[in-house]
């Protein structure tokens, strides 16, 4: 049976989170709102019907102080403690990883464009795909120290951009990211001159087809999910 994933839209307004998910995770979905209050229920709630999560970017920093990031942050703990798999993409990376215990900070300039990242070890998450990898990129928060117990999985040279905690990943970069999407970012960004046009200047053929591969990483979370599901004791 295919796995069922809820996806939690962190982001606000009107963006391309859902239809890039939607498009990229190859299973039934269901999609919830988190900054307009929508949450997946909690595990173990009669009602549910997800095997796993996918946490979206959001226009926000995972520090800010709003009331749907505060109830988004219990409901993860529970979902963790639960031992239901999710996966934090950009701003759910470092959601993941602050709900857990790690600390994030403000660079103070963003990383933005497509990027090279190195993988650190043989994660499962990364199966199949080369390191480096290509990736687009889009924040200017970074995880600074992650969960206690949390294995690093992948670095570039503005730090951490995958971990693993358990059955919870996150990473930093956004495999879901077509070229329309790219572009909308850059038009969407108050950007000086200069950080704009480097960035566009990543944004080629030879990069949008290098990034196909580190899309992979969503059909590598469905196979992790199917094992994971398949442990003894699991009734979901």
């Amino acid at each position: 049976m295919d796995p069922h994933i809820a996806i939690v839209d962190a982001s606000l307004g009107e963006t391309p989170a859902e239809r890039n998910l939607t498009r990229e995770i190859d299973a039934e979905t269901a999609v919830y709102k988190a900054s307009e209050g929508e949450r997946p229920p909690m595990p173990g709630h009669r009602d549910r019907s997800y095997d796993a999560v996918v946490i979206s970017g959001s226009q926000t920093s995972v520090y800010d102080d709003h009331d749907w990031i505060h109830e988004l942050t219990a409901w993860a703990r529970t979902t963790q403690r639960a031992d239901v798999p999710m996966l934090g993409v950009c701003w759910g990376h470092q959601f993941l990883a602050q709900a857990f215990g790690g600390r994030i900070v403000d660079m103070g300039a963003y990383e933005i464009g497509y990027r090279s990242i190195d993988q650190r070890g043989n994660d499962p998450l990364f199966a199949g795909i080369d390191s480096p990898m290509t990736a687009f990129e889009t924040h200017s928060d970074r995880v600074a120290e992650l969960p206690a117990g949390a294995v690093e999985l992948a670095r570039n040279n503005y730090g951490v951009q995958a971990f693993r905690l358990g059955a919870s990943y996150g990473v930093q970069f956004h495999p879901e990211y077509d070229r329309q999407t790219a572009e909308w970012i850059l038009d969407s960004k108050d950007l000086d001159e200069e950080t704009h046009a480097d960035a566009a200047a990543t944004v080629t053929d030879d990069a949008i087809a290098a990034a196909t591969e580190a899309a992979g990483v969503f059909d590598t979370f469905l196979d992790i999910v199917a094992d994971h599901s398949r442990q003894p004791g699991r009734s979901w």
